[in-house]
């Protein structure tokens, strides 16, 4: 049994501003610890596979390696880590091949704030997140797994 009191959570995102303000948000709660930063995807691979995050959050749109195969890689690796991609891309494409990489959440940068922390705790309690600008029905299927 676990007896930590927080969850760890590892930022992968190419833009500084961004990693800091998700890290704002999820430590405000008092419940979650980010415990590795990362701009890029080689180095969100090299940090995750030695912290082993409880949680990866992740954009998609990074250079040399995207956040999907950065999914599909640590999803393979670190099963037990969950995924949340947090982006730009509001089309059913890109949540699909989220959903196919392996991810456990899909949060638009476009969602209220707020969001951030009911995906991760809907991640953290072995439910995926699927961002309210997507039907829910087709995501509860993409992902397999109950959709909060």
């Amino acid at each position: 049994m676990d007896l930590r009191a927080t969850t760890r959570i590892m930022l992968s995102d190419d833009h500084t501003f961004v990693r800091r303000g998700l890290r704002n948000l999820l430590e405000s709660t008092g419940h979650y610890e980010v415990c590795g930063e990362a701009g890029d995807g080689n180095l969100t691979l090299e940090l995750a596979m030695r912290l082993r995050p409880d949680i990866l959050i992740t954009d998609i749109s990074m250079a040399p390696t995207s956040g999907l195969e950065v999914t599909a890689v640590l999803h393979q690796f670190l099963p037990e880590t969950k995924i949340l991609i947090v982006t730009m891309h509001d089309s059913e494409e890109m949540l699909q091949a989220a959903a196919a990489a392996g991810a456990s959440g899909y949060l638009l940068k476009t969602d209220p704030e707020e969001l951030l922390v009911v995906a991760v705790h809907c991640l953290e309690h072995g439910r995926c997140f699927v961002s309210p600008a997507f039907n829910q029905a087709s995501a509860k299927q993409l992902f397999q797994c109950s959709v909060s």
